[in-house]
């Protein structure tokens, strides 16, 4: 264990937690002005080369919590682990197991890391539940909340709407449809059971479902096909240029 300066370690772009609560940051840095650290962070050492040569800082794998309420206490340094990897990637992809398996992510920044996971290093949906501990199809279902629209992940991500229910309006192809059911869920006026009645009366199309289930774990993103009698189309979803281009250069190898 080592005590570096806190100017020289850096926070992990690919932490998948992007809510940090103020009020848990604070008491936390109110405990570590009175014990200290007690559990040192998780970092890998990085090389960079400046104008007067080279520089070592030093990126978190795990603790950016710990990190963020040390900056709070003002402390200079703070106590760390530096694990050694062969690759860049070898950390990436410690730093988004690590983070994973926390209990306090939220049902989005899970299926984010996963997605990451899979365009990142290229790992099918099998591949990854084996690496958490879990089976592929919890995994394949928590990749499906990326295929919700925009306004009810950011209601799940709030709270607004729990994991249950948004995974209940999946089921709801229809998007008219589903945007009036979730607008009656934030208004108070379905329950569990009269949300859960609304989608036994819609229509599932088992090959269609076969059909994306098989596309996500090819290309790596969320995939939903819209049919209307012969006619449709397949929308695949992205959330970032990075994540285009992945699901492009993926689509375009295939098809050479």
């Amino acid at each position: 264990m080592f005590h570096i300066e806190v100017n020289r370690i850096h926070p992990n772009p690919y932490q998948p937690r992007r809510e940090f609560d103020d009020d848990k940051l604070r008491e936390l840095a109110e405990s570590i002005r009175e014990y200290g650290i007690i559990q040192p962070l998780v970092v890998s050492r990085i090389q960079k080369e400046v104008d007067s040569g080279s520089r070592v800082e030093y990126q978190i794998i795990a603790g950016e919590r710990r990190y963020r309420a040390a900056l709070l206490v003002g402390l200079p340094t703070v106590p760390v682990v530096i694990r050694k990897s062969e690759t860049p990637k070898g950390n990436i992809e410690v730093a988004l197991v690590e983070n994973l398996q926390r209990s306090d992510l939220n049902p989005l920044e899970t299926a984010r890391a996963y997605s990451r996971l899979q365009e990142e290093f290229g790992l099918t949906q099998r591949e990854v539940a084996q690496r958490m501990g879990k089976s592929r199809e919890a995994v394949a279902n928590t990749l499906r909340l990326l295929s919700l629209p925009t306004y009810i992940q950011d209601a799940l991500q709030k709270g607004d709407v729990n994991e249950s229910q948004a995974r209940i309006l999946l089921g709801i192809s229809d998007m008219e449809r589903q945007k009036k059911t979730f607008e009656q869920l934030l208004e108070g006026k379905l329950s569990v059971r009269g949300l859960k009645e609304r989608v036994k009366g819609v229509k599932n199309d088992p090959e269609k479902s076969f059909y994306e289930r098989q596309l996500e774990e090819k290309i790596g993103a969320p995939v939903e096909i819209s049919k209307r009698g012969d006619k449709g189309k397949v929308i695949i979803r992205f959330f970032s240029n990075d994540e285009m281009q992945e699901v492009l250069q993926r689509l375009l190898g295939e098809l050479e």
